[in-house]
């Protein structure tokens, strides 16, 4: 069953050096393997694999989020912000927004996109009750 393997996100990107330079001084990830084509990062555990494709930032939707705890949020989001990392708002019900950061029982989240477009997330789990 594939429930018994790790699954990898893949992103996909225009321009390999350019996407090394966010994910890595950006957002502070660490190259974890070169991959064919591309680089391999390590984040809490799980790969994610940045490529080179003509597809690269297709995707409206978000394609990856990193899941902080309640403590290092507020850290990461000043962090980003001082890096130049520009937060997006959305309409959906349910979100209050405040600065950019989105809350929604008891979570906070923020979406941001990387140079081709793919929109990625930082957010805490929600409050245990």
């Amino acid at each position: 069953m594939l429930s018994d393997f790790p699954a990898m996100p893949v992103l996909a990107v225009t321009d390999l050096d350019r996407a090394r330079r966010f994910y890595e001084d950006t957002l502070g990830l660490s190259p974890g393997g070169e991959a064919p084509d591309g680089v391999v990062y390590r984040a809490g555990g799980v790969d994610l694999l940045v490529y080179p494709s003509a597809y690269a930032g297709t995707n409206k939707a978000t394609a990856v989020g990193f899941q902080l705890p309640e403590d290092a949020f507020d850290d990461e989001v000043a962090r980003l912000r001082e890096r130049g990392v520009d937060f997006q708002e959305f309409e959906m019900e349910g979100l209050t927004w405040r600065d950019g950061v989105a809350e929604m029982e008891g979570m906070r989240s923020v979406w941001f996109a990387d140079p081709d477009g793919n929109i990625l997330n930082i957010g805490t789990p929600p409050a245990a009750g």
